[in-house]
């Protein structure tokens, strides 16, 4: 994809390297808190992420209203203000709502969609190549992605559908694949050739991904360790395997840490902790972690410590808050 296409604000091919699907804060109280969610961006470009992710599954997109998360996709593009790509998550179960918030995202300024395979209704292949045609087709200026992860959606879209989209519409530049079946990230480039662009959103295989000619990952271990993530991925393209590789096993504490309980609930519980966010509230039918599972994500945090990312005094929502017109 050597030419940017007219409309597109950023060439597909230049979104690489490590895509933080930042997590999607709520108030106590339960609202979408857009102060944190701000501060959480300003803090992911601070420390070296290539780009910002909402609404995908640690985002709690399921639990959120079309307005809610066409919200949040808008605070995203705010705060980047155009430092870093923005890539939201605007599927839906449900055709219409996918069109709408895919709309909004293009009206707000991303430059691609994430689209997940709709979920529960396991359409066939056949189905699913006609539901991102038609997304496709609404907005042809806006980079589409498929979003793969059949553990939550019980669908998989196959390596010949990908292939078959990525040859017939224009604007459908690749697919985040998030699947343990490593030989299945293999078939799709295969399937649909090395021009296709592949990011990996399972943190044990986003460094493996680059050696089949991934693009990046949109890792959830971006969230708490945004440096060595975005590090990972320089070392690699760099030609420094062994420190790629150190980083790999250097994360395996955190990567175990943010699936204690269900994701995002760990990942939420450690933000809050340093400061990041008001308020680690997960909405039903998440909770917050257990007594029992904070004693692993504590021993967790602890044994990989030297990679999480440094939080300054002035990267806390408390100083974000503290520095805002009308603050006492």
């Amino acid at each position: 994809m050597a030419a940017n296409p007219a409309g597109y604000r950023t060439r597909p091919d230049e979104l690489t390297g490590s895509i933080a699907p930042v997590v999607t804060p709520f108030t106590e109280e339960g609202e979408v808190d857009h102060d944190s969610l701000a501060n959480l961006v300003d803090w992911q470009i601070s420390q070296g992420s290539n780009g910002i992710s909402i609404g995908g599954s640690t985002g709690e997109p399921s639990a959120q209203t079309i307005d809610e998360r066409a919200a949040a996709i808008a605070t995203v593009i705010k705060t980047a203000d155009g430092r870093v790509p923005v890539v939201p998550g605007t599927g839906s179960a449900k055709l219409q709502e996918t069109i709408d918030l895919t709309g909004a995202a293009y009206e707000a300024g991303v430059d691609a969609a994430l689209v997940i395979t709709p979920y529960y209704a396991r359409p066939t292949q056949e189905a699913l190549y006609v539901w991102y045609e038609t997304v496709a087709a609404e907005y042809p200026d806006l980079p589409i992605i498929a979003y793969n992860v059949p553990s939550r959606t019980a669908v998989e879209i196959a390596p010949q559908t990908v292939a078959r989209l990525f040859r017939d519409v224009p604007n459908f530049v690749g697919v985040k694949e998030t699947t343990k079946d490593f030989e299945h990230f293999s078939r799709v480039i295969k399937a649909a050739g090395r021009e296709l662009l592949v990011w990996s959103g399972i943190e044990l295989l986003c460094l493996p991904l680059l050696a089949l000619g991934g693009t990046g990952f949109v890792s959830a271990t971006a969230n708490i360790a945004p440096a060595a993530t975005r590090r990972m991925y320089d070392a690699y393209t760099e030609g420094r395997f062994d420190e790629a590789l150190e980083i790999h096993y250097g994360l395996h504490p955190l990567v175990d840490l943010i699936f204690v309980e269900t994701n995002p609930a760990p990942v939420k519980w450690v933000l809050e902790q340093r400061g990041l966010i008001n308020s680690g509230h997960v909405r039903p039918p998440l909770i917050t972690p257990t007594d029992a599972g904070l004693v692993k994500i504590t021993s967790l945090l602890n044994e990989g410590a030297d990679y999480l990312s440094p939080v300054h005094d002035n990267d806390t929502i408390a100083a974000r808050r503290s520095s805002q017109p009308g603050a006492s």
